[in-house]
């Protein structure tokens, strides 16, 4: 089982922040904005997920995932409220969430079936933002330049998400959910979330002004694709997903941990599982 505490993070996002935060990069801002903002509906499709989930099991089995899968709507939770607060800016620089109306499109769809079928976006989807996480933590210069709340609030997410990747994955496994559909989902989100998380950017650099400058396209190019690129660092770790015998714990590593015991000061634990 996994032991995952709950944090509030000590980091003060009522004041503005700059149209170009992430070190007044067009293109990392706008990547960095389109991810947060599918996060306050997408964390909530997750929390449904495994709590639709955790009910359906039986009642041994709803002991033993009970302390993990409070944890898991914790952190949530809390990744929840703190992208919204950052969401509030970027709605107030003008920028539109078209995520979210695809989010909420794909929650009523899952409404009412299955909770396997939702719980197998949800461990695709941990898969993605596990993999984001582990490139952001083994490269922080991508940050580098930027307000350190913000640094703060981008690895901080990272490490937590590190921290509970095996939540819905192994809730999927414990409801007999079989391979097949894992793959079938895995292969719907990727599709739903490279064209969502495109178009999200495209529109914020639109919005933003910034869609046709040179400058932006080459760090696209440098940030995707670069010898410590997105796409070169989780390709991989991409296709593991896809193996019969994957685990999310075979492409563990230290940086979640490491981090959060480096950075203590940064956050408090409010409430812990086990």
């Amino acid at each position: 089982m996994t032991e995952l505490v709950v944090r509030r993070l000590l980091i003060d996002l009522a004041q503005s922040m700059a149209r170009h935060w992430c070190a007044g990069d067009a293109f990392r801002t706008a990547l960095f904005n389109a991810l947060s903002m599918s996060f306050p509906l997408g964390e909530q499709f997750f929390i449904d997920a495994v709590r639709d989930a955790h009910k359906a099991l039986p009642p041994d089995l709803q002991a033993q995932y009970a302390a993990e899968v409070r944890g898991f709507v914790g952190q949530e939770a809390t990744h929840r409220r703190i992208h919204t607060l950052f969401n509030n800016h970027l709605e107030q620089q003008g920028l539109r969430n078209l995520w979210a109306l695809s989010i909420e499109k794909q929650r009523k769809l899952f409404t009412g079936q299955d909770p396997r079928h939702a719980l197998a976006v949800t461990a695709a989807n941990e898969h993605f933002t596990a993999m984001l996480a582990e490139w952001l933590l083994s490269h922080p210069e991508v940050l580098q330049g930027s307000e350190e709340r913000l640094q703060t609030l981008w690895l901080w997410h990272s490490a937590e998400e590190g921290e509970h990747k095996n939540t819905a994955f192994d809730l999927y496994a414990a409801l007999g959910g079989n391979h097949h559909w894992r793959l079938v989902w895995f292969r719907r989100t990727t599709l739903a979330f490279l064209v969502d998380v495109t178009r999200q950017a495209l529109s914020n650099l639109y919005r933003d002004g910034s869609l046709y400058r040179p400058s932006t396209w080459a760090s696209a190019w440098h940030t995707l694709f670069g010898p410590t690129g997105l796409v070169r660092h989780i390709w991989r770790p991409w296709w593991d997903y896809r193996r019969r015998d994957f685990h999310p714990n075979q492409q563990a590593s230290n940086l979640s941990a490491q981090w959060l015991e480096h950075n203590r000061h940064r956050f408090t634990p409010v409430g812990e599982t086990g």
